[in-house]
């Protein structure tokens, strides 16, 4: 196979290198492709203007970091073969590649009970068979069945570089400074210790800052409240499309694939017989789709639709307690008066929830710092900690989300 090579100029890191014919047939491939027409904020846009960049911009972000991190860990005197440098390039280049239109929001409403991650699985098998076995080791490192498993750590863990380039490339896109992040030397520092991961203790306030920042930027971009009522409005959308099929009611997506998800009784059963299908979907189905039934006859799925078109998101409270659930009933008969519609159906234009976010979970993947003594504590356990015990609680906010009348 003869050797290949191309750069791309990224905005957030300059020239990214491709340097081997598998990655280059990976991302000329159209399954990579599609990652161009899903946006990586979903409706982040609609309240930072500059959020407009893409799941692929972002996979090659975190390709460029992981590029960047094998090349320091082998300078460490780490082993790593040509094999698994390129299987771990692979494998965080297709991370996100089984993620469907408006990604999270959308997860659990078109396929239910199937997450990206296994979708992702089934698309890197599907790319295995075309190549011929080239992304065995690759797959092996994704499912976390290679023995060198600070490699899958590099693609999924609380240092991984997946989060190293969204929290890089969505404060560059937004504006938000809170999530800048010293990703350089965090991966500077960097090294393996027993087969894992682990960070030099010169990297804690790097560490504590990058922890800080993910925290930040929760809660003032992906957990804001205009984005948040916007992707509730898209899931009602969805879930009252799906109701009136239920009913009989005639309604078509404005794509084939689309209209055969919302069609189908059962997709967590169907994904694997569907996967054709939902590879070729993307944001623009869901978008044309939302567009054409702003005329449809049912009044709330136009109403939504419609709203959600012209920008005129419903209004949200949060607050740290539950609402009062009288408080919501009353919004719907006072909906439903307006609208005249039932209060049962007002219940797509008033409803409640909840948002969390956990800045530091001990129970997943810890980060472990090294001291020169080589020995090991975890991140919480530092002298002086920021993130400690206390800190990694979930703070949780409950939301009220209402049509503005």
């Amino acid at each position: 196979m003869p050797q290949a090579r191309k750069i791309i100029n990224d905005p957030v890191y300059g020239f990214i290198t491709i340097n081997h014919p598998v990655l280059l047939r990976v991302i000329s491939h159209p399954l990579y492709q599609r990652l161009r027409n899903i946006h990586q904020m979903a409706f982040g846009y609609l309240v930072y203007p500059g959020a407009v960049h893409s799941r692929l911009h972002h996979s090659l972000g975190a390709y460029h970091l992981m590029c960047t991190a094998l090349n320091e860990l082998k300078g460490k005197g780490v082993e790593i073969t040509e094999d698994e440098e390129l299987g771990a390039k692979l494998a965080i280049l297709l991370h996100d590649i089984g993620h469907g239109p408006f990604s999270h929001a959308l997860e659990n409403e078109l396929i239910i009970g199937a997450h990206h991650e296994k979708i992702s699985l089934l698309i890197m098998q599907k790319l295995n068979m075309e190549m011929d076995g080239a992304l065995n080791t690759a797959i092996e490192i994704f499912t976390n069945r290679h023995p060198k498993k600070f490699l899958h750590q590099l693609v999924s863990g609380q240092l991984d570089t997946d989060r190293m380039d969204y929290l890089t490339r969505d404060s560059f896109f937004t504006g938000v400074a809170e999530g800048v992040i010293g990703y350089d030397r965090i991966i500077k520092m960097l090294c393996v210790k027993d087969g894992n991961l682990v960070v030099e203790e010169k990297a804690i306030y790097s560490i504590e800052k990058f922890l800080l920042s993910r925290r930040l930027m929760y809660w003032q971009v992906y957990l804001h409240k205009t984005v948040v009522a916007a992707e509730k409005m898209l899931i009602m959308i969805i879930r009252r499309a799906k109701e009136l099929i239920a009913k009989g009611v005639p309604i078509t997506a404005a794509t084939a694939p689309l209209n055969r998800f919302l069609h189908a009784r059962d997709t967590s059963v169907n994904i694997e017989e569907l996967l054709d299908d939902f590879c070729s979907m993307d944001d623009h189905d869901v978008m044309v789709t939302i567009k054409n039934w702003c005329r449809h006859e049912d009044k709330v799925l136009s109403t939504l639709c419609t709203a959600l078109i012209q920008r005129k998101i419903m209004h949200i409270k949060l607050q740290a307690r539950p609402f009062d659930e009288q408080v919501l009933i009353d919004k719907c008969k006072e909906l439903a008066q307006v609208m005249q519609v039932s209060e049962e159906e007002a219940r797509y234009f008033a409803f409640s929830g909840e948002a969390t976010n956990t800045l530091y979970n001990l129970n997943e993947e810890n980060i472990s710092i090294l001291y020169k003594d080589g020995t090991l504590k975890d991140i919480s356990q530092v002298d002086n900690a920021i993130i400690d015990v206390k800190a990694s609680e979930p703070v949780k906010k409950y939301y009220i989300c209402f049509l503005r009348l």
